[in-house]
Formats: structure tokens, sequence, C-alpha cells
């Protein structure tokens, strides 16, 4: 996979896979709530996702694949308000990179 430094801060390629999620906040969440939707795109370490709420930049999130994957724990980076009163969140995963399965078939490992 391609590495790229630009001015918009991101060190890594961006891929334009759509994988069906779950999404729900680590802090101050009941018990399930867990919102079913779907990503943008995915990086290593990081992944675009749609969402129905507003997140803050610092929001702890765990997404995970409805394909029974293990799940990822982020930290929201951005959430951009869209036209439909949705919302894209981005999410940055420190700890450890991105290894399901429909990613590593797509960057060839």
């Amino acid at each position: 996979m391609q590495v790229r430094r630009s001015l918009d801060g991101r060190m890594e390629k961006r891929l334009p896979i759509i994988l069906v999620v779950g999404l729900s906040r680590l802090q101050d969440s009941p018990p399930n709530e867990e919102e079913r939707t779907y990503t943008d795109n995915v990086s290593g370490h990081g992944v675009r996702v749609f969402s129905r709420r507003p997140w803050r930049p610092g929001d702890q999130a765990r997404v995970t694949p409805l394909n029974e994957e293990s799940p990822m724990q982020g930290e929201v980076v951005y959430c951009q308000r869209l036209d439909n009163d949705h919302f894209c969140i981005g999410l940055r995963f420190p700890t450890r990179p991105v290894m399901w399965s429909t990613f590593r078939r797509y960057i060839g490992n």
C-alpha cells in the first residue's frame, strides 16, 4: 500500500471499501446501543463511517464489522454534517492496524 503525506495530515491511502458495521460509543452510552451503518473508506489505521448522530473529536468509539471479525476501538478525529442530517466521522485506530479480511484482500495481504 502506498503511503502519502499531504497537507490534510493523512499518512495512509484511503481505500473505497464499504463494509456494514456496528458503531457504538465507548463512554456515556447505554449498553447495547449500537448503530448499524457502513464505512465510506478504510485505511490501515483509520476509517470514515456514516452515522445518524453527531460525534465530537476525542470521543471513543467501537467499530465492529457485521461478519463477526474483531472490533476496533478508535478516537473520533472529525465529524462532518451531511445534507440529510446524517454525519460522516473519521476515526483513528492508534493501537493496532486494521486487520479485517476485506481490507487485507483489497490490499493484497
